[in-house]
């Protein structure tokens, strides 16, 4: 058997044209007549938009014109694929997202403290009990809303200042909560893209977070120890030392893998403690800049990823690099040859073994192209937010990126989506904590219910009534055992 016989049972689909051939020739008349009727809809919208631009008039309308354009394009893709086909594969994550947040309510509800004191009254007087839950939940998840992306308010306020006074701090003001969103979501991308590319080499990468923590520090030793280069140079050496090391960091579990058969769960949870303890060492010894601060020097500014806007927005150019890696993972698994043996090493390893591909090589492989994802998270964050190492840098993103590879079901585009909600989700928490007196550790118990419901979708189906995926439809995520 050759390599172009063996077949991934689990993306077995039928050609795009033929499928369209099949259809009756009303629909597609049906669906040539909603097309133009959709797309002249949005073309309406988006000159209503410039034209608010231009004449600086209905500003108000600008955040509702947003959404409604957010729905055209969504229904415009539902109507060029001629079904809802597209979207099945988001109904369990957004069912396991909104049923987290439900169970989060009843959590806020019952510690709120006018909920507990009132309490004891509530066969006499239920209505007072639910009218405060009411409010402790609606006030909770308005701050985490709000923290996340903005008040609409402001939004618009700041939109009007800058349009008609050319006053660009009040606008700049209000997006902050969003672009404090997607600043957060940025490492999250790229240790989730580590993850998943694990997952479909039929790995289990629990090892980004060591791999984040080393990336991270290297990216920082180099960026501020060489010295006398320009950005050019000095910025892209920095990156890459970051992503080198961490890559050879997570090589050396896929050694271990391949040709001992050490199961790379245990070894990478070893080289995590390996990581953290190293690190420890040197941020109080060695590295450390000012004796006391357990901290390394801050990097020079020729190795500082540029941000994007001026203060207090901190989105920075980490950002392309994190939907270029997505790009790449992508373009790797499903475009090119060495992609297509890993996948079939993950989805069947005795296939890929008959038809002559290397088991050892794509285990390897796939665990230093993991580690240089997970690096390269870290090197965004310590090159594009804190610009220097200390001790906690961590913080929980490898950790978090298993969930997320999880969430997006091992896909990038699919990771990029669930690491905007964690980002969104860690940004909101803090204002939900400072706004409504709410816990952070709410955001974690949600995101671990979100978790639980991806990992155990039995529980989803089981609660909203949903018919089984039929099986070999559904890509392998979780790895094999460990006997294997």
């Amino acid at each position: 058997m050759s390599k172009k016989d063996v077949t991934l049972p689990i993306e077995q689909t039928s050609s795009e044209p033929s499928a369209q051939m099949a259809q009756p020739s009303f629909l597609q008349t049906r669906q040539r007549l909603l097309l133009g009727i959709w797309g002249g809809l949005v073309i309406l919208i988006i000159l209503a938009l410039a034209g608010i631009f231009v004449t600086k008039s209905g500003i108000d309308f600008i955040l509702p014109l947003l959404g409604v354009l957010l729905v055209m394009m969504f229904a415009l893709v539902t109507i060029v694929n001629a079904s809802f086909a597209w979207l099945r594969g988001t109904v369990l994550p957004v069912l396991a997202v909104v049923t987290a947040l439900i169970i989060g309510s009843i959590i806020i509800a019952l510690t709120d403290p006018l909920v507990l004191a009132s309490a004891g009254n509530f066969l006499e007087d239920p209505t007072t009990v639910l009218h405060h839950a009411w409010d402790a939940v609606s006030l909770a998840y308005q701050a985490l809303f709000e923290g996340a992306l903005g008040s609409p308010a402001k939004i618009t306020a700041g939109l009007e200042s800058w349009l008609v006074d050319g006053n660009a701090k009040p606008l700049l003001s209000a997006i902050r909560p969003l672009s404090e969103s997607i600043t957060k979501s940025i490492p999250y991308i790229l240790a989730g893209l580590s993850v998943a590319l694990g997952f479909r080499a039929g790995l289990f990468n629990i090892g980004a977070e060591g791999q984040f923590v080393v990336g991270g520090l290297s990216a920082v030793v180099v960026g501020y120890s060489v010295t006398g280069l320009p950005t050019y140079i000095h910025l892209p050496l920095a990156v890459m030392a970051g992503a080198l090391a961490a890559g050879i960091w997570g090589l050396i579990p896929g050694v271990l893998k391949a040709w001992t058969g050490a199961h790379e769960v245990i070894n990478t949870i070893m080289m995590n403690w390996i990581a953290f303890r190293m690190t420890d060492y040197l941020l109080k010894e060695p590295l450390e800049s000012i004796q006391g601060t357990h901290r390394t020097p801050d990097v020079l500014p020729t190795a500082v990823l540029p941000r994007f806007f001026p203060h207090p927005l901190r989105l920075h150019a980490g950002l392309i690099i994190a939907l270029a890696a997505a790009v790449f993972v992508y373009w790797f698994l499903w475009k090119t040859t060495w992609g297509f043996e890993m996948r079939t090493v993950g989805a069947n390893p005795d296939a890929a073994r008959y038809g002559g591909i290397s088991i050892k090589r794509n285990i390897v492989l796939a665990m230093f192209i993991s580690g240089t994802l997970a690096g390269l998270s870290g090197a965004s964050e310590s090159l594009g937010v804190t610009h220097n190492m200390s001790l906690g840098f961590q913080a929980g993103y490898g950790f978090d990126s298993i969930a997320l590879a999880l969430l997006g079901g091992s896909h990038p585009l699919g990771v990029v989506l669930a690491s905007l909600l964690f980002g969104a989700l860690r940004a909101g928490g803090t204002r939900m904590m400072s706004v409504a007196a709410i816990p952070l550790e709410i955001t974690s118990i949600v995101q671990a219910m979100v978790i639980i419901f991806i990992a155990a979708p039995a529980i989803i189906r089981s609660i909203y009534r949903l018919r089984a995926a039929k099986e070999g439809l559904v890509p392998a995520m979780i790895t094999r055992g460990w006997g294997s």
